[in-house]
């Protein structure tokens, strides 16, 4: 059982990301057509919600990065997950924009206390070599989130109602908590090694290398041209997948669609990131991870310009290069910051570029609904996406192995002859 448990941790942490960013960010959107039929709300009103979440969880990041690092991802884990089934048993009392708004800033804190940068962490810690697979397999959880749980709660909504579907859905996060309460340990807990290990004191492979090079603190980190590049790519990606997500079940709608092929449309996009976010990570432990990277960019810039082309018979086509290679993108930030400048500070490393880029992706749902407010269609609000997504391939130019750069700026000199 020992031999596989870096791969349960994995798998835990896939988990995670499914109830918590599916719950607060992808999978909630399927109950956008109920929330405005019932309260007639603009599409900008109800948005902003997002806009709330991610800001404050983007401004908490990196506070609680600094008590990931002191404290550990498990005891967060528990709080985040007990939080959310309890927000979410709320959901189905709310009678005002008020109290979704209160609700969403709750969800804040479950994404920084039980999403990304916490299991990222929890699986890191488990792996020397083959961390990008392991990566892989947890990201997949914020996709996954998207492809099942819209199609669950479309499911539930003719039988149940909006309000009984969040009630119910509650449940989830409670058999999360369990799971994090029983198997989440870290190596030294287990009496064990990180995955690998043994390979890295011998000097095998890639990422074992990269953890032989010593670790850069939080204000070198911050002070490099990659951790600004990472943060510039995070940004405007963020925005982008955000934006489309958010708003591709009314888009759809707006469309002519039913709610079971916005549901559909919604499992095509989360389903292409998550096989980019396995696949696309897999190839990072055999080929060089920025050129893997630069790739993913390039293939989302084909699906955002398809998206913004507004055409009806592109928008599948659109859907699955925007996913695939977001989901790979998704994958590559995470990897290449601990590579990159190590674990020691990864919790405020990963958390300032989270304040940054949900912040981000926060104004870019509501600017996205503020646009199609005013200009009554997503053609304006898609072209900014596809603009943002160019800017992102630029500055993944910029993104080099900082560890490796300092091991080689304070090495000796040859002497001149």
């Amino acid at each position: 059982m020992k031999r596989y448990y870096p791969w349960l941790i994995a798998i835990l942490g896939l988990l995670m990301l499914m109830v918590s960013n599916g719950l607060t960010i992808t999978g909630i959107t399927a109950f956008d057509p109920s929330l405005l039929s019932e309260f007639g709300w603009s599409r900008a009103v109800l948005k902003f919600r997002d806009l709330l979440t991610l800001l404050l969880a983007g401004l908490m990041a990196p506070f609680l990065g600094m008590l990931i690092d002191r404290v550990g991802p498990k005891r967060l884990a528990l709080v985040g997950s007990l939080m959310l089934a309890a927000l979410y048993f709320a959901y189905g009392y709310v009678h005002s924009i008020g109290m979704v708004y209160l609700i969403h800033v709750g969800f804040a804190a479950v994404l920084v206390a039980a999403g990304l940068n916490v299991a990222v962490i929890m699986v890191s810690q488990w792996f020397v070599t083959k961390r990008g697979v392991a990566l892989g397999i947890t990201l997949v959880g914020t996709s996954l989130g998207g492809v099942v749980l819209p199609k669950i709660i479309v499911a539930m909504l003719p039988a149940l109602g909006w309000r009984e579907s969040f009630m119910w859905l509650s449940v989830v996060p409670l058999v999360l908590f369990v799971l994090v309460l029983l198997l989440v340990r870290t190596p030294a807990q287990m009496g064990m090694q990180p995955y690998g290990a043994r390979d890295a004191k011998a000097g095998a492979g890639e990422t074992a290398a990269t953890d032989e090079l010593p670790d850069i603190g939080y204000a070198a980190a911050i002070r490099t041209p990659t951790f600004w590049a990472l943060a510039m790519v995070a940004m405007t990606t963020f925005y982008s997948i955000l934006s489309v997500s958010a708003h591709l079940f009314l888009y759809m709608r707006d469309m002519g669609f039913d709610l079971a092929t916005a549901g559909n449309a919604m499992a095509v996009m989360y389903g292409m990131a998550m096989i980019g976010k396995f696949v696309l990570g897999f190839l990072a432990d055999y080929y060089a991870p920025k050129r893997v990277f630069l790739i993913n960019i390039a293939i989302m810039i084909g699906g955002a310009v398809l998206l913004a082309g507004m055409k009806p018979g592109l928008i599948w086509y659109a859907l699955v290069l925007f996913g695939l290679g977001w989901g790979g993108l998704y994958t590559m930030i995470q990897l290449l910051a601990v590579n990159a400048f190590g674990l020691s500070s990864a919790g405020k490393i990963l958390g300032t570029i989270t304040l940054l880029d949900a912040t981000s992706g926060g104004l870019g749902i509501w600017i996205t609904a503020l646009l199609y407010d005013h200009f009554g269609s997503y053609h304006v609000a898609f072209l900014v996406i596809a603009v943002l997504i160019v800017a992102a391939f630029i500055a993944g130019f910029r993104v080099r192995n900082e560890r490796q750069q300092l091991v080689l700026q304070d090495a000796p000199k040859p002497a001149m002859r």
